[in-house]
């Protein structure tokens, strides 16, 4: 079974290529324009052993907005088309992970159900070309075109850059975790409805 998913989305504001393999090694090349938000996505692809591939071009003279929303919107997609019926995988998981004085978490479960839950507070309005007003906004968008339920928190911490990093690496980990293929599962879809 092949669990990869290539995703195209042309707008008049952005033109995205992105292609996701959910049994990868944690190579990625990314390429949108906003320097953040690629480091942010490299540690998606490395701490969730996923290969990840975008290439972006979008309205940055305008601002980062429709970059990152319509690559979170990809994102997204790519989780649902990669993942298929769901069929034997873990489906739930967290994860914990430390960034220096940051503390952050993150649960998911590949539910079906699109949910997020963000809980954090940046005192700064900006990391490199990232609002921080946009953390929450990745995260819901993920969710919702990944037909996930995600919750996020930073249990504490001081430095934005780390709190941001914590949520992403923590994210990846939780979500590495929950799309496992568990042997003991073999075909069975992890819902006592029968379906996900």
């Amino acid at each position: 079974m092949t669990r990869t998913a290539t995703i195209e989305r042309r707008t008049k504001e952005t033109q995205i290529r992105l292609s996701l393999n959910l049994d990868g090694s944690g190579q990625a090349t990314i390429r949108t324009g906003v320097g953040f938000f690629d480091h942010m996505l490299e540690h998606i692809a490395k701490h969730g052993q996923f290969d990840l591939q975008v290439d972006c071009s979008g309205d940055l003279h305008i601002d980062e907005h429709h970059t990152v929303e319509d690559v979170a919107i990809c994102l997204g997609q790519a989780l649902h088309e990669a993942l298929g019926n769901r069929a034997g995988i873990a489906r739930t998981a967290h994860a914990f992970v430390p960034m220096d004085e940051a503390l952050c978490f993150a649960a998911i479960d590949i539910s079906g159900r699109p949910y997020a839950v963000v809980d954090a507070d940046f005192h700064t309005q900006r990391i490199g070309g990232l609002s921080t007003d946009l953390i929450w906004h990745i995260f819901e968008t993920i969710a919702i075109h990944g037909r996930i339920t995600a919750h996020v928190r930073v249990q504490y911490g001081r430095n934005d850059h780390h709190k941001v990093e914590g949520l992403f690496k923590a994210f990846a980990r939780a979500l590495d975790a929950a799309t496992r293929l568990d042997p003991r599962l073999g075909e069975q879809i992890p819902s006592t409805k029968g379906s996900l």
